[in-house]
This record gives C-alpha cells, sequence and structure tokens, in this order.
C-alpha cells in the first residue's frame, strides 16, 4: 500500500475512533489520499462529509460546526495558498477556544524550497494560534493532541502515488469511542458583599446558563448580560443605563463578576473598571488571555463558602434606572436598525437557533432587545470578525432544525462567494442593508474628511438581485410589520430577508436621541 494511503487512512480511522462526526473537505489534488478515505467512511454510514470549494469559507462552515456541537471538525485541503486561507477562521477558533482541527495536505519535506510547484512551507504556519502544530510523513497518534480545546494543525505530507487500487475493508471492525477532556477543580469564594452584580459576555466562555443563573442568585446579584437572549430575568437595556456617570455611580457596585469578556459596550467597561472588587471567571485565562487583570480569578464558577440574601434595594435601584432606558428607547424611530433588532429577539421561536454577527446588530440586540429564554446563541466574538459569517451560519445550521442569523450588509458581502453552496437545511438570513458602515457613525470617526470613502463604505449594490442570481430565495422588507410577517414564514433550505433600513446618519441620530433622552430621565 502506499504511503499516502497508509497515511490517509491511519488518519481518518484514529479520527472517527475518537468520535469525531463531522469532516469538511475541500477539493484537491494533494489531498486525494483523505478525499478518498473520507468519501468511503461516509458511503459505511460512519461520518457526515460536506465538501465546500472555497477553503476560506470551508473553514468558517467547520467552525460553526464545532460551535454546535463543541466536537473537533476536521477541515481538510491540499497544499500551497489552500492552507493560508484558513488563517482567519484559526484566529477566530483560537480566541474562542473553539475545535477545529486543521488537516493540511503537503508534498514531501524534500521538496521544500526547491521552487516545487504548489509547495511552501506550511509546517507551522499558523504559529501560537494552534495548541499542536504537526509536521508528518508518517502515522501518528492522534489521541494526546485532541484532548484538550483549541485549534489544532496536522500537516500531512504525502508522497506520490497519491491514489491507491488498494480495495481492502480498512474501515471493519471500527469502534467509536468518547474523547475525555481534562478539566479544572473548582475554587472556592466567600461572598461577603450585598452590593454585587454579575456581567457576562456573549459567549459565556462556554459556561451553562442555568449554573450562571444559580451563581448571580446565590450572591444576591442581578445579571446583565450582553446576550439578552438567554437570561430572561437579566437587566434590559444595560448598555443604555450604564452610558450616564450619574447613574454609574447610583449603581456604584462593591463585587462585580465578568464571566468570559465583555466587549460590546464601552459604558459596561467603564462601570466594570470602576468596581471594587472584580472577579473573572473564563477558562480561556489559562492559555489564551493571560494577561487580563482582576481582583481575583477563576477558570470554573468557584463554590460558594454560603449563599448571600438578596438585597431588594440593590435590585429596586437597578430597575429603577431599567424602567428610565426603556422610556428612553421607545424615542427609537418606528423603523430602525434598533427596531429591527428588538423585533427579531421578540420573533424568533422558541429552541431555534441564532447567530449574530459583529459590528452594529450585536450591539443593538445587547442594547435594544428584551431579555428573553429559549434560543441558542451564536456569534464570532473571538476577534469580531465580519469575514466568514455566512459560512459559519450555514455550519451552524446542520445541528439545529431551525436557524437565524443577523448579518450586516458589508458582512454579507464578503462572504458572499457562500451563496455558490447554499446549505439545505432551514436557515434564514437576515440581512440589515443600510449600504455600507454604519457602526463608524456611531463613533468618533464621525465627520471627519473623506468619511464616506475610507468609513461608510456604500457599496451600492441592489442585494435582492445578487441573492437572486445564485437562485435562492429571498424577498425585501422595510418595516417592522413586513419583517415579522417574513420571519413567520417557513423555509425548506436557505432564505434571505433582505431589511432596507434608513440611511445610517439617521441610524446614529436615532441612537444619539434615545442616549440623550436617557441623560435628562436620569437628572430629573
Amino acid at each position: 500500500m502506499s504511503q499516502a494511503t497508509t497515511l490517509a487512512r491511519s488518519i481518518v480511522h484514529q479520527l472517527i475512533e475518537l468520535g469525531v462526526q463531522d469532516f469538511v473537505l475541500s477539493p484537491g489534488s494533494r489531498n486525494a489520499p483523505l478525499s478518498i478515505a473520507l468519501y468511503q467512511a461516509e458511503k459505511k454510514g460512519l461520518i457526515n462529509l460536506h465538501v465546500r470549494i472555497d477553503e476560506r469559507g470551508a473553514a468558517f462552515f467547520a467552525l460553526g460546526i464545532s460551535k454546535a456541537t463543541g466536537k473537533y471538525v476536521p477541515v481538510i485541503c491540499t497544499s500551497g495558498t489552500a492552507v493560508a486561507n484558513y488563517l482567519p477562521a484559526v484566529l477566530e477558533a483560537f480566541h474562542s477556544d473553539v475545535n477545529l482541527l486543521l488537516l493540511t495536505a503537503d508534498r514531501p519535506e524534500r521538496l521544500r524550497r526547491t521552487g516545487s510547484n504548489q509547495t511552501t512551507l506550511q509546517a507551522g504556519i499558523f504559529g501560537e494560534f494552534v495548541h499542536s502544530s504537526i509536521d508528518t510523513s508518517s502515522p501518528i497518534d492522534l489521541t494526546h493532541h485532541l484532548d484538550h480545546t483549541g485549534p489544532v494543525h496536522i500537516n500531512l505530507q504525502f508522497d506520490e502515488p497519491l491514489l491507491e487500487s488498494d480495495n481492502s475493508d480498512w474501515l471493519a471492525g471500527i469502534n467509536p469511542k468518547k474523547l475525555s477532556k481534562t478539566s479544572h477543580p473548582k475554587g472556592t469564594f466567600d461572598c461577603t458583599t450585598r452590593k454585587n452584580v454579575v456581567i457576562v459576555g456573549h459567549d459565556r466562555a462556554g459556561i451553562d446558563v442555568r449554573e450562571i443563573e444559580e451563581f448571580a442568585a446565590a450572591i444576591g446579584a442581578p445579571i446583565l448580560g450582553e446576550d439578552p437572549l438567554v437570561f430572561e430575568r437579566s437587566v434590559s437595556h444595560a448598555p443604555i443605563i450604564l452610558s450616564d456617570e450619574r447613574a454609574r455611580n447610583a449603581l456604584a457596585p462593591e463585587l462585580v463578576v465578568v464571566i468570559g469578556r465583555t466587549t460590546l459596550s464601552r459604558s459596561v467597561n467603564a462601570y466594570v473598571s470602576g468596581a471594587a472588587h472584580v472577579m473573572v471567571i473564563d477558562p480561556r485565562m489559562e492559555k489564551i488571555d493571560r494577561a487580563r487583570t482582576a481582583t481575583e480569578k477563576h477558570f470554573q464558577i468557584p463554590r460558594l463558602a454560603k449563599k448571600r440574601e438578596r438585597d431588594e434595594s440593590w435590585f429596586e435601584l437597578w430597575a429603577k434606572y431599567e424602567s428610565l432606558a426603556s422610556q428612553a428607547v421607545s424615542e427609537l424611530p418606528e423603523w430602525s436598525e434598533g427596531r429591527a433588532l428588538a423585533t427579531i429577539a421578540s420573533e424568533i421561536q422558541q429552541d431555534t437557533a441564532l447567530f449574530i454577527s459583529s459590528s452594529r446588530p450585536i450591539r443593538d440586540l445587547e442594547s435594544f432587545a428584551q431579555p428573553r429564554g429559549g434560543v441558542v446563541t451564536y456569534a464570532n466574538r473571538g476577534l469580531a470578525g465580519i469575514d466568514g459569517n455566512i459560512s459559519t451560519a450555514m455550519g451552524i445550521a446542520t445541528f439545529h432544525e431551525e436557524t437565524y442569523a443577523v448579518i450586516g450588509d458589508l458582512a454579507f458581502l464578503h462572504d458572499l462567494s457562500a451563496l455558490a453552496q447554499p446549505t439545505q437545511d432551514p436557515l434564514t438570513l437576515i440581512v440589515i442593508d443600510n449600504d455600507g458602515g454604519g457602526i463608524f457613525s456611531t463613533l468618533p470617526q464621525r465627520g471627519v474628511e473623506g468619511f464616506e470613502k475610507i468609513f461608510g463604505t456604500p457599496h451600492g449594490q441592489d442585494l435582492a438581485k445578487l441573492v437572486g442570481g445564485f437562485g435562492i430565495s429571498h424577498e425585501s422588507v422595510a418595516s417592522v410589520r413586513e419583517l415579522q410577517i417574513a420571519m413567520r414564514r417557513v423555509h425548506p433550505g436557505l432564505h434571505v430577508i433582505i431589511a432596507t433600513m434608513p440611511d445610517r446618519e439617521a441610524n446614529a441620530d436615532a441612537i444619539g436621541k434615545v442616549l440623550t433622552k436617557y441623560r435628562e430621565l436620569v437628572a430629573l
């Protein structure tokens, strides 16, 4: 049997036995041994094989599956520039601690630096952004490389011949098993303060919602969640509440517990920085965010020495400012980006998955949506990029009966090639179309000379025509009512809703008016 076939079969056989089920493949010549082995494994019903022609999108597609399943998802490509296209998803996986396994095919080591076709220096190409990097031409034991979390790179040197006529049943007697991962022992915490707050980053650091809610209740703390769709009893409109310094002072905490990363709101981060005592809970501090500062740090939610009785006056104070923020939010125009995100949050059905892209959509959700539960949410908040969002949503959709994704128009255009292979799983993409980079109109660079060219970046595209060119089901909406009706329709596969918004400057002015109204109410 050829070296290439032996190596490919060994890798695939081991991964199946380690419980890996989903594989994402991009076509190529040098990875032919893996492609054939994977096809044979799928034919026997042992794996799910997803083929994506664009390596960059393939890596984000695999990232989405891993986010949804928590399992390692291999993404397989040929040699050369194909490998480099994985880097954006690798960075996101590293900073999110997502289980992405990169299987890159390569020429033999003897051909490196010789001018050989499609041969570059692939070994170690991802540097510190993978937790293991292996360069091999021989079968290896994968077990100890996958007993943790985060991205792993295996660079496989395949020598000629790449094809094999051997038809032996190399998958006979395969015995899948569950891969165990190490976990940290819990610390202990004695809560002696009364004015406590729990602030939860969008991905919750992978910690279960119920465990967070129980911990918050045990220390008598209201929850401020960057993601209001999973904490039904959390404080609504937290970024608006804390946007006023007088409110931050009135709500000054004795203890702030930050779970995960808070990456969305400057006002929330200003509140955290002013706290007397800050506890951070995030397992990523062990190997990724090692330089995080806090009074106290834990990898998991600690055990409590004793429960703290809830201070009703503390909760009433938060309710007061929450009511003021709600009054201010009511000033939003009937059709605006904030109103659209609030509508999506309320309309989405129970037990449905929702992917929210970075930039304005995720911030509007945090600021304007009413808290609720029953939605499984996802976002690429490792580096908060707008690349690969459609592909990530498609990957997530493979695991859920119904999935929605909210994506800005620039993020949509950035990953437009994903529409060339539309998912067959139920996925509704809602595109917030404001003809450019709307978030920049809410940032300090608004109004600088050349703003439209270098920040606003109007694209001038008719998104409905672009989607229609791919033969994909779509519709346009321009009001809350039209959006509600569109969301209530059921579609068997990919469907795109284009929400045509007022201009970016008007949206920024609307947000400014809400914040001004809130400051006026606080001052009364």
